[in-house]
């Protein structure tokens, strides 16, 4: 990763990965797999196709907001799930992913999102993705919900009663000097979650699995009596290649790398 010179004296150029909360899935009839949340970056491609964007410019001595977004909460009840939450890194904002819709009589469609929810087993329409952040999510069909879209990937339709509804993928980033997955979208009836958090595999009797925490990976759906899975939780990874002035929020730091999973501010 190349740290760019500053055009401008005492300000400072940023890398950073700015992950959103992820959306949980539906519970019960044909529950489908909540989407991912949007994921910006200066160190690789966005999600949802998107090309890398642009360092940062930052003032040295300003003290900048970080917000971790929170993932949706599981479904305890029959109905779809929640949306995640945005996470912010100053004017940068990625967007909460979608909520999985059921196939019952509650709402059946996809939600809208940094990647979008995938619809219930009634049928309906996936939640769609923001755009340079996510995919949209699946179409569920005869009781199957889809999966959930990813940052890197469309979630997958259910074709039907045997049909497995899988999670969208998430995208790599090697921020941090590992290469990891974020925003996996959440796995619909019988599915699996995509790479980078998704909810695991939502086989009777194990409940849908939530998401990764600070991934910002979307929940499974569960098309029982268990709770979904919710929505991971985001995170917000800056580099800006000089080490912070201060920090709050107590952000964990490898060098100039400081990774916030909960919300703080950082200043240089």
């Amino acid at each position: 990763m190349q740290i760019l010179a500053s055009p401008h004296a005492g300000a400072i150029l940023a890398n950073y990965l700015v992950v959103a909360g992820g959306g949980s899935g539906g519970r019960g009839g044909g529950g489908a797999g909540g989407g991912a949340g949007g994921l910006r970056s200066t160190v690789t491609n966005t999600g949802g196709g998107g090309s890398l964007e642009s360092p940062l410019l930052l003032t040295a001595g300003v003290a900048y907001t970080v917000t971790v977004g929170a993932g949706g909460a599981a479904q305890t009840i029959s109905g779809p799930g929640y949306s995640g939450s945005n996470s912010v890194f100053s004017t940068i904002t990625a967007t909460g992913g979608g909520f999985g819709g059921n196939g019952a009589s509650e709402t059946t469609n996809g939600g809208n999102g940094g990647s979008g929810g995938g619809s219930g087993g009634a049928g309906g329409v996936g939640g769609t993705g923001t755009a340079n952040q996510g995919y949209a999510g699946g179409v569920g069909a005869a009781s199957s919900g889809a999966g959930g879209g990813g940052a890197g990937q469309i979630g997958a339709n259910s074709p039907g009663n045997s049909g497995t509804g899988n999670g969208g993928n998430g995208v790599q980033v090697a921020i941090t000097g590992s290469s990891v997955y974020y925003g996996g979208g959440g796995a619909g009836t019988g599915g699996t979650g995509g790479l980078g958090g998704g909810g695991s595999i939502n086989t009777p009797p194990t409940p849908g699995g939530s998401g990764t925490a600070n991934t910002g990976g979307g929940g499974a759906a569960w098309n029982g009596e268990g709770d979904s899975g919710a929505g991971g939780s985001g995170v917000v990874i800056i580099n800006a290649g000089i080490a912070a002035a201060s920090t709050t929020g107590s952000p964990s730091v490898s060098g100039t790398i400081y990774t916030f999973t909960g919300s703080g501010t950082i200043t240089f």
